[in-house]
């Protein structure tokens, strides 16, 4: 299993308890994930998370190929840090850690994934033909909306 990492930092002119508070209702994906990804929450218990909060998904892996996702929020740091990791899923792994600290001008916020793709050898010439651009690209997304959202530093 070839186990993949994908890091991105931004800093947004929030404080903290902003930031938190938008990152911490998992409603608020749907505005930060592309929308050719068609990305849907099909079970979400409580508008906030905590720690072993089970959330469902559909995602669209290819034209009209849809899966479930299912991820658990592992850990919470309140208003510094959460994990969530895939239970179910497109990934054979997943661990996605969040963290958030205040910095001059805002907050600056750090997203690390661990993951890896099923399939052995399969998933590693998927990986390096569309898997780690569209990741590339979902995050880099996020990063715009982000801006767009809240502003830049």
């Amino acid at each position: 299993m070839s186990l993949h990492i994908l890091e991105q930092s931004q800093t947004l002119p929030l404080k903290i308890e902003e930031a938190w508070d938008f990152f911490s209702s998992p409603r608020n994906l749907d505005d930060i994930t592309p929308p050719d990804l068609g990305f849907k929450i099909t079970h979400l218990p409580g508008e906030r998370m905590y720690e072993g909060q089970i959330i469902t998904y559909k995602v669209k892996v290819a034209p009209a190929v849809w899966v479930p996702w299912v991820t658990e929020i592992k850990a919470v740091d309140e208003g510094k840090s959460f994990v969530d990791e895939q239970r179910f899923g497109p990934y054979k792994f997943w661990h996605h850690r969040h963290t958030f600290e205040a910095v001059e001008g805002g907050v600056l916020m750090n997203d690390l994934v661990h993951y890896a793709l099923p399939f052995g050898p399969i998933g590693s010439i998927a990986h390096a033909v569309f898997v780690k651009a569209k990741l590339r690209r979902i995050f880099g997304f996020r990063r715009e909306m982000l801006e767009k959202r809240f502003g830049k530093v």
